[in-house]
């Protein structure tokens, strides 16, 4: 294994150019006039998977967008694992708040990344920490040093609810049949401080509309007299959190898992400055549950934000009207033990509930998934830390994350697999947000790091 950072230094600038010709293709799931280009990278990824040295590599239809499936048996006797990631991304609007084209990758320099980072839509989310597994394989096969059998199940759905490859895995438990699953789609503490995710939050997503007249109203002729849906679902929006921020959403607590003040106190322990989090977003003051530090916050607790809320005239000077809809998109991320469909439903009969008379409510909901906790007495786990205390220098530290990988819990549930969330992300990566990118230290350390879990699973079991 000491020939690993040989090799990448050997390798980096093509490894590098390869992720930006990746990083060019607009994938974007979410929007139907992407699809070819969509489709168009799963190709490209098929092709990646076939030159990193893969003995089967084949694109999988579903009913949406394809699965791209490889695989590399060396010995069927040898344990099995199975790579998981995404190859489409996230719409890159706002496009203005962009400095360089999201798809026109460029390398900066940032204060975080002194040696650079390469900006574009899904260079972090998870283009950039995908294409890691497949260098490292590469390596792994060309210096014959891969202990163990390994399949890759990569999917283009992730940012849109992964509902096909929950189609998929529940067709394919022999094809898909595993030791562990390996992902790197979450991230690390900092830089100098390797970390690994060991819970993920759930997700229940909803659509609401608020329906008053039968059209567009002149608001001085019907102000006043009639509801207008915008104040009312801003009202109704408003107090679904109390005084404290609390969730007033009847039963949403019932089943969220407290965790012992041990727990939180062990969780204190990794390297967090409130001062600098502010600064990075520069903002005056934290916000949230009141009794929850910030981290917890954003890990531990369930939460419920409104995503984005339209209605009425947004266009040029004004147009005094009462309109006859307004819409807005709401999340919840979930803890262990909330289901999101019970959440869902009991978000639904709340929200009709609480509207007025004189507007007609109705609730729509999109994708959810489960929470999960990894457990860290496994030696899969064991071999995660390992593997960073050979790259980094230093054992990493356990975290929970705020985020969600919906199908993360259905792999366990279907394939009775657990997951490993070994990723090499930083929360400055803007995922999601104008202006993502993605270190070049980080995409390099993870190529370093992934060989490394692969010997300490094999030989340490």
């Amino acid at each position: 294994m000491h020939t690993v950072k040989n090799y990448i230094n050997e390798n980096k600038d093509r490894f590098i150019a390869e992720l930006i010709e990746l990083l060019k293709m607009p994938s974007i799931s979410a929007d139907s006039a992407y699809s070819q280009d969509v489709l168009n990278t799963a190709e490209a990824v098929k092709n990646a998977l076939e030159k990193a040295g893969c003995d089967k590599v084949e694109i999988c239809e579903t009913p949406g967008y394809p699965i791209v499936y490889g695989e590399k048996t060396i010995d069927p006797a040898l344990p099995t694992v199975l790579v998981y990631g995404h190859y489409d991304v996230q719409p890159a609007d706002p496009i203005e708040l962009w400095t360089s084209d999201p798809f026109d990758p460029v390398i900066k320099k940032t204060d975080i990344h002194p040696e650079g980072a390469i900006f574009a839509r899904g260079a972090c989310d998870d283009k950039g920490q995908m294409f890691m597994h497949v260098k490292a394989l590469e390596y792994m096969v060309k210096n014959n040093v891969l202990p163990c059998n390994v399949k890759f199940m990569i999917e283009g759905e992730e940012e849109v609810g992964s509902e096909s490859l929950s189609w998929f895995v529940k067709r394919n438990h022999e094809k898909l049949k595993n030791d562990i699953i390996l992902i790197s789609d979450t991230g690390m503490l900092a830089n100098d401080t390797p970390s690994i995710t060991t819970g993920l939050r759930g997700l229940s997503y909803v659509e609401v509309e608020v329906t008053s007249a039968n059209r567009d109203l002149h608001s001085g002729l019907y102000g006043g007299a009639v509801a207008n849906p915008i104040n009312v679902l801003t009202k109704m929006i408003a107090s679904l959190h109390d005084e404290n921020n609390r969730i007033t959403i009847p039963h949403f607590y019932d089943k969220v898992e407290e965790l012992s003040q041990a727990e939180r106190d062990e969780m204190a322990k990794a390297p967090f400055s409130l001062e600098a989090y502010k600064k990075a977003l520069d903002i005056d003051a934290v916000y949230g549950e009141a009794g929850y530090s910030t981290t917890e916050r954003a890990s531990i607790r369930p939460t419920l934000d409104v995503n984005g809320i339209w209605g009425g005239y947004t266009g040029q000077g004004a147009k005094t009207v009462i309109p006859s809809k307004a819409y807005a998109k709401i999340s919840m991320r979930l803890v262990p033990n909330q289901d999101n469909h019970e959440i869902t439903e009991l978000f639904t009969k709340h929200f009709e509930s609480i509207a007025p008379e004189g507007v007609r409510v109705k609730v729509t909901p999109h994708h959810g998934g489960q929470g999960y906790v990894t457990p860290t007495d496994t030696p899969a786990y064991r071999a995660a830390v390992m593997a960073c205390k050979e790259s980094f220098g230093k054992e990493p530290i356990p975290v929970r994350s705020g985020g969600s990988i919906p199908i993360v819990a259905l792999f366990e549930e279907e394939l009775g697999s657990k997951s490993i969330l070994l990723g090499f992300g930083l929360d400055s990566d803007a995922i999601h947000s104008p202006n993502e990118h993605y270190g070049i230290f980080n995409f390099l350390k993870g190529i370093e790091t992934i060989p490394w879990f692969y010997h300490y699973f094999v030989n340490n079991k």
